[in-house]
């Protein structure tokens, strides 16, 4: 199947699936997704498709969860403690080999790829850092523990040769710390804008410094799940556009899933791309129906897997 007939097939589908009615039809139930930390793009967006879920489909009770992120949400799909979670595709892939910080193999299999990942770089606007080794030594927060941002943080500054005074602080306390001084700059992985990023460029202008240079080191080390994305300009006001580290964001479920609420939240997905914008982010960011079905390295599920093939058998 090439692109283009990919593209056309998945645009009729999300037509085709926009006006039909409930695809689950099995009992009552909750359905949880894993999400990420207060503040963060991927909590806002995992309300906004919970909100969806619960009103395509009524016999679906579906609510999103703030976590620590990535690490901590393939652990709760894992254990049962969530039905769904929202996962960077270099974690995923760690934890379908069972490498670290993941002891044994983790079954996953995907939903789809909703939104793109940005790494962010953040510095305070003004002061003499522009790129990765003026940090050398300086105090960062490279993630809060547990996140797909802490573990990507580690490998950017192992490829850039960079040592740094290395924080795990989530995104709250990194803005305080940023803030008022106490670190230099923070590391966060996430949707564009970041609401909580976006707020605090409003009292205490900020800079991105550029991060593309480390790509090929880290395609070199991990493979190409990494890939050059560019920070759409007016992201944060003021705050530049540099070109950084892009990461698929994954919606995942253990394989336990039942295919019917699988085909259910894929119907959403596909049928709903235009609803599930958060609204600090449109105009930044969008899903894009053509992309969903590249869940690499995680398989589909498949119940969604059929529900993509639905139009054409």
């Amino acid at each position: 199947m090439t692109v283009t007939r990919r593209t056309a097939l998945l645009g009729g589908l999300a037509l085709a699936l926009a006006g039909c009615g409930p695809a689950y039809r099995g009992p009552e139930r909750d359905v949880t997704i894993a999400a990420g930390e207060e503040g963060g793009f991927y909590l806002a967006f995992a309300e906004v498709l919970a909100a969806e879920v619960s009103r395509a489909e009524p016999r679906l009770r579906c609510r999103a969860v703030a976590t620590e992120a990535s690490v901590v949400n393939v652990e709760r799909v894992r254990d049962g403690g969530a039905d769904l979670g929202l996962v960077l595709a270099d974690v995923a892939q760690s934890a379908l080999a069972g490498s670290a910080p993941f002891p044994v193999a983790v079954p996953l299999l995907a939903l789809g790829r909703v939104y793109e990942n940005y790494l962010q770089l953040v510095v305070r606007a003004g002061e003499d850092l522009v790129q990765l080794k003026d940090l050398g030594g300086r105090a960062v927060s490279v993630g809060a523990a547990g996140s797909g941002a802490a573990q990507l943080g580690e490998r950017v500054f192992v490829a850039a040769g960079v040592r740094v005074d290395a924080r795990h602080l989530p995104l709250a306390d990194a803005i305080a710390a940023l803030a008022s001084r106490r670190i230099d700059a923070l590391l966060w992985s996430g949707g564009l804008p970041t609401p909580a990023l976006a707020e605090l460029n409003r009292t205490t202008p900020l800079a991105l410094l550029p991060l593309a240079s480390v790509i090929p080191a880290l395609r070199a080390a991990h493979g190409p799940v990494y890939e050059q994305v560019q920070v759409p300009a007016g992201a944060y006001p003021g705050a530049g556009a540099p070109a950084t580290i892009g990461v698929a964001n994954l919606l995942v479920c253990a394989p336990r899933l039942p295919s019917d609420i699988a085909a259910a939240v894929v119907r959403v997905l596909a049928g709903r791309a235009a609803d599930l914008v958060p609204a600090q982010a449109v105009g930044t960011q969008f899903l894009d129906v053509r992309t969903l079905i590249g869940t690499q390295p995680v398989p589909l599920h498949p119940g969604a897997a059929d529900t993509y093939r639905a139009l054409h058998g």
